[in-house]
This record gives structure tokens, C-alpha cells and sequence, in this order.
């Protein structure tokens, strides 16, 4: 995720919104022990039963990417025993950068300098374990913090290396350094043609090994599926991924994670249900702490994916509620004081309307507000298909004007996710220069602007929802189909799904191209192959782009 959400680029905009008195922000509920974050365990030195049970709850909490809720374990865990110096090695460590938060403001890098200097204070009674730990964490804060911190990400990086190296047999340890390489390339382990970036097939050996020590660990699942979900062998991580999924219940994020798997290997209805079970997550756990700083983006990913993995298994219904429950669930306010943050994410329901060709219905959406950019962009994009689906071309032609217009007013800084907005953008006007030529019968015109937008498609950076969430390949492919070319739509289905396994709407389309060329016993395992993907879907189609359905 930017998360995978609302993040890289505007992560900083909004840690200093929700920033207050305290390490990240202000505690507006009161420390807890909450249900459903299992039993896992860690001894730490403390006099205290009590303080032992928040700081295992900190430390799942730390796993589970809710670092908030993790520092007020943590000092929930140092109240009870002032003199527990893991706990506020915890504080220091939730205060730092992680991979969907690389930057840290002003406050928080005063609050990990505080913490980490009673760490060591404390250290003294310390068992030899987490003297190691609170030693490899001085490398990675410095009092004034640099303007560049990259220095220091590394120092820790390093120093955590030779605290694994000391420690085998120790999972945390293990997890806790294989994070701190991770952070040192947030979502950039693998190359777009699947090599591995330098450090990511260290990254990858320290997590195996974890894992063959305890195969359900947490931390160790969770971080494995981000080393390997870009790979060319994402399969690797599925049983972490099964393990994970009923692990800690009550931690929606890691009740998320392993759809992250099920999407790059077909399992589209798993990974579904994931984000349906990490939504219900998450609002059982809102309703106990309501107000939440970053881990709000995490409760919007869930519903994001969800969108997405609904539009894959052609569940309209599903896809349509998600989208509306997460731009729902983003306060009116919060949009107006972080506009860049969020901009990309609430073209969400523009996306659903126009997979499953709800042209009316898009044409009824309101035009966002102008403080919106690239939604607004969006917004002219949709229409100007949906006008050029009932061959309304003027009107189409207009709005793609509008949308050129709305795009040249777009930061040429500004990001979707952790790509630059303007090269998703520019999928977007080839895509409607290709559905306009389609519509009014210049197949060559069509086919040769899709292919342009795939090429800028396929060279984006992995992220989880794609940032461009409905392949171009299900367009091109319905244009070739149309146009009689049947070598060349197979060739396009393939691709695709080689991309993403098992898709319904590729799927339908190569079993078109197999049905063309007297290929009948393929087409025919083609079609089971799409009814089982098409289970639980609440539409038929006939062209795997709407724009091309039949009607």
C-alpha cells in the first residue's frame, strides 16, 4: 500500500494533521487490552504481570502496522512499570519510519529521541536481549534528526544485522531486521521485469528462516507476503498467507494481508472475503478506540481492495458498497485539510461505475470539488467514455477536453500511490482517446492508443490495488475480439492473465478467442475455469469490457 494507501507522498500532510501532544498524536481513548489480538508473547524484564500484557499487545500491534495503538500499549506498559525498558523501546521504535510512513515530522522524531534516551537509561536492568535491541535502535535516531535520514535508516539496518547474527534462534529478531531492511526500500524489492532489488533476497532468506522456526508468526507472515508479492512466484507466500488470515482476528490489517497474496495468484473470492472480515475487524475495534491517526488509511485499504477484488470476480453489487463505504468513511473535513492525500482514492466509485458500464449512473455523479485534481480528472474521464458508449461523441469530445484541462491543473509532484499521477493520468487519456476511436468504428485508431496506455500500464510500480485498477488489456482485448482478430485478442487474454491469474474478464475473453479459432476442448476448459471465477458474481457479460457488451 501508500499504502498500499492514502501515502507516500502525502503520509507527512497527514501525520502532522492528527499530530498533537504525545508521540504521534492525541490519545483520545484510554489505554485498553482488546480482544482478538491472540496470544502471542514475548518475556520482557518487568515487575509487573500487567505491563508484560501491554507490551505482547504492543508488540502484535507493532506487527499488525498499527503503530498508534501500539505506543499507547507501550505506555500503558512503561506506566505500570517505569522502570520496563522495552517498553520504551517500543515507544521509540512505533515513532520511526515504516514502509507506508518513510518520513517522520518534527514530533515524532523528538518523541523516539525521548524514548529511546529512557530506553537506555533503563538498559542497565535489562535482559541482554533487549540491551542489543535498545543499543542497534540508538543508530537509527539522532538529536537534531538530519535533513536526510537515509544515513541512519541504514545505520540501523546494520546494526540489527548483528543483532540477528547474535540471536538465530530469536523470531522477533529476525522479523525486526528483516523490517529494517524493507524500510530501507519501501515497496521497491523487485525490479518491473522481477529481479530482485539489492537486499530483498536477504530479506527474503531471514524471513523463510523465521518462519521454519514458527510458521504462524505474525510479524514474520505479514512482512513476508510484502518481500515476495511483487516476484515473479508470489505462490511462495500463500501459505503464510492461510496461516496468517485467522492468526489475530482482531488486527484488521493482518486479516488484509493475505488478499494481498490471494489477488496475485487468482483466489479472487479469498481475498474478498479477507477485506470483508478485516473491515468487520476494524469497526469492532473503532467502536472501542474511535479515534484513529494513520490507521485510518489502513481501514480505507481494506475497503479499496475490496473494491477491487469485487470487480474482478464481477460482483457489482459488492464493489459499488465498498466504494461508497470507504469514501463514506473519510470525514468531510479531513478531505478539505488533506486534499492531496486522498484525491486519488475517491475515483474508487467512477472506477466500479465504469467496469460495469453504469453509464447513466456515472453521468448522475456530481462533479467533485475543484480542491480535487485528479478526481476531478477522473470524473471527466468517466464521462467522456460513458458519452462515447451511447455514440454521443460531442459531448465525449468535451469532456476530454475537460479532462486534459483537469489534468494540466494537476502538481506535477503529486502522486496516486507511489506512482507519479501524471503518468497514471496518461493511461487515462490514451484509454479514452481508444475508447472514443472504438466506439466510432476506427479499430487501428483504438488499438494503437490502448497499446500505448499499456505500455506506460506495465511500467508503473507494483502496488496492491493496481494504481490503475482496471487492466487495459480488457479493453484491447474487447477491440480485437470486435475487430475479428482472434490471434491477437488471445495473445492480449494471456498476458493478462499471466498478470493476474484467473480474472473472470480475461478469462471469458480467451475462451471467445479458443470458441473462434475451432480450439473447442480448450474453450471449454476455459469456460469452467470462468464459471468457478465467476461463482459469486452478480452480472453476465459478453466482452470482458463493457464497452464492448452487447446491447
Amino acid at each position: 500500500m501508500r499504502i498500499a494507501v492514502l501515502m507516500l507522498g502525502g503520509a507527512s500532510v497527514l501525520i502532522g494533521a492528527c499530530q498533537g501532544p504525545g508521540p504521534r498524536g492525541n490519545v483520545t481513548s484510554g489505554p485498553q487490552l482488546f480482544e482478538g489480538l491472540g496470544t502471542y508473547h514475548r518475556p520482557v524484564t518487568t515487575s509487573s504481570p500487567q505491563a508484560q500484557r501491554y507490551f505482547d499487545q504492543g508488540l502484535v500491534l507493532t506487527m499488525a502496522f498499527n503503530h498508534d495503538e501500539a505506543i499507547r500499549s507501550f505506555e500503558e506498559a512503561a506506566r505500570l512499570d517505569p522502570g520496563c525498558a522495552a517498553a520504551w523501546w517500543g515507544i521509540a521504535l512505533c515513532s520511526g519510519p515504516h514502509i507506508n510512513n518513510p518520513e517522520m515530522s518534527a514530533a515524532q522524531s523528538r518523541a523516539a529521541w525521548t524514548a529511546l534516551q529512557k530506553a537506555v537509561a533503563l538498559s542497565g536492568q535489562a535482559s541482554p536481549t533487549e540491551r542489543a535491541l535498545i543499543q542497534a535502535l540508538t543508530a537509527r535516531y539522532a538529536d537534531p534528526p538530519p535533513a536526510d535520514r537515509r544515513p541512519l535508516d541504514e545505520a540501523y539496518a546494520r546494526a540489527m544485522r548483528d543483532v540477528w547474527l547474535a540471536h538465530r534462534k530469536d523470531p522477533d529478531i529476525g522479523t525486526l531486521y528483516a523490517e529494517a531492511m524493507m524500510n530501507l526500500r519501501p515497496w521497491d524489492l523487485w525490479t518491473l521485469d522481477g529481479r530482485p532489488q539489492p537486499g530483498t533476497e536477504e530479506i527474503v532468506a531471514v524471513l523463510e528462516e523465521v518462519l521454519r522456526m514458527v510458521p504462524d508468526h505474525p510479524g514474520a507472515c505479514h512482512l513476508y507476503i510484502h518481500a515476495v508479492e511483487a516476484s515473479p512466484r508470489p505462490e511462495r507466500a500463500l501459505a503464510a498467507a492461510d496461516r496468517l488470515r485467522d492468526r489475530v482476528p482482531g488486527a484488521g490489517h493482518l486479516v488484509h494481508m493475505p488478499s494481498h497474496i490471494y489477488a496475485r495468484t487468482g483466489r479472487w473470492a479469498a481475498a474478498s472475503t479477507a477485506n470483508e472480515k478485516a473491515i468487520a475487524a476494524d469497526q469492532r475495534y473503532q467502536a472501542a478506540s474511535p479515534r484513529q491517526e494513520f490507521y485510518r488509511v489502513y481501514m480505507a485499504h481494506n475497503h479499496h481492495f475490496l473494491a477491487f477484488a469485487s470487480m474482478m470476480e464481477g460482483r457489482r453489487a459488492a464493489g459499488l458498497r465498498a466504494a461508497r463505504e470507504m469514501i463514506a468513511g473519510i470525514p468531510p473535513e479531513y478531505i478539505q485539510a488533506n486534499p492531496a492525500l486522498v484525491d486519488p482514492y475517491l475515483c474508487i466509485k467512477l472506477d466500479v461505475l465504469k467496469r460495469f458500464g453504469r453509464w447513466d449512473e456515472l453521468l448522475r455523479e456530481p462533479a467533485p470539488p475543484e480542491y480535487l485534481p485528479i478526481t476531478t480528472a477522473m470524473w471527466h474521464f468517466s464521462r467522456g467514455i460513458a458519452y462515447a458508449v451511447k455514440k454521443q461523441f460531442d459531448p465525449a469530445e468535451r469532456e476530454q477536453a475537460a479532462f486534459r484541462a483537469a489534468v494540466a491543473r494537476v502538481p506535477a509532484d503529486a502522486m496516486f500511490q507511489v506512482n507519479r499521477a501524471h503518468d497514471v493520468l496518461a493511461i487515462a487519456d490514451y484509454v479514452l482517446v481508444g475508447e472514443i476511436a472504438f466506439m466510432r468504428g476506427q479499430t487501428e485508431a483504438a488499438v494503437a492508443a490502448l497499446e500505448a496506455g499499456i505500455e506506460i500500464e506495465d511500467r508503473l510500480r507494483y502496488m496492491e490495488p493496481p494504481e490503475w485498477i482496471q487492466p487495459v488489456r480488457h479493453t484491447l482485448g474487447a477491440v480485437l475480439l470486435e475487430a475479428g482478430r482472434h490471434a491477437d485478442a488471445e495473445r492480449v487474454y494471456r498476458e493478462d492473465l499471466r498478470r493476474w491469474p484467473e480474472n473472470g474478464w480475461s478469462l471469458h475473453g480467451l475462451s471467445r478467442c479458443l470458441r473462434a479459432r475451432g480450439a473447442n476442448d480448450q474453450a471449454a476448459a476455459v469456460e469452467r475455469r470462468f464459471r468457478d471465477a465467476w461463482a459469486r458474481a452478480d452480472v453476465s457479460i459478453s466482452a470482458s469490457c463493457a464497452c464492448a457488451e452487447r446491447r
